[in-house]
């Protein structure tokens, strides 16, 4: 799992240096988010998830808060970031991140997690939908 994770977030970072500098100061839709944002966006996934991730490998399960994506994404000011300090934070979390899934023992990838008031799903099930959201925010930053 950790080698297909690292792959991934290698890929997806690969994409992200190739994207236009203009997608930074574009609304994704009408109405919402510019690129700056979308990107921290991922970035307050990366340090929420991280959290889990390391918890529930500690731990052998994890509960804890969801994420209130406006008010962090506005708390860091994101927009006012350069779209070259953005990329250089997402790599940075994300080698960061990687590390840890490296370090979550096989026996405690099937830990229950809760999160927010959710149903609990598998620490293996918060890993791997990380990278489906990565992914989908990607694709809205390439108007897929």
């Amino acid at each position: 799992m950790a080698a297909s994770f690292r792959a991934e977030l290698e890929k997806m970072g690969a994409a992200l240096r190739a994207l236009p500098a203009t997608v930074a100061d574009k609304p994704w839709r009408e109405g919402g988010w510019t690129g700056r944002q979308i990107l921290g966006h991922l970035l307050d996934s990366s340090a929420n998830n991280r959290q889990r991730f390391v918890r529930a490998a500690l731990d052998g399960h994890y509960e804890g808060p969801g994420y209130e994506q406006e008010g962090w994404v506005a708390m860091h000011g994101y927009a006012e970031q350069s779209w070259e300090t953005l990329l250089g934070w997402w790599r940075a979390e994300h080698e960061i991140l990687a590390a840890v899934v490296d370090h979550i023992p096989a026996e405690r990838l099937g830990s229950p997690c809760i999160i927010a008031s959710g149903q609990p799903v598998t620490l293996e099930y918060v890993v791997t939908d990380y990278l489906r959201h990565q992914r989908h925010h990607l694709a809205q930053l390439r108007e897929e």
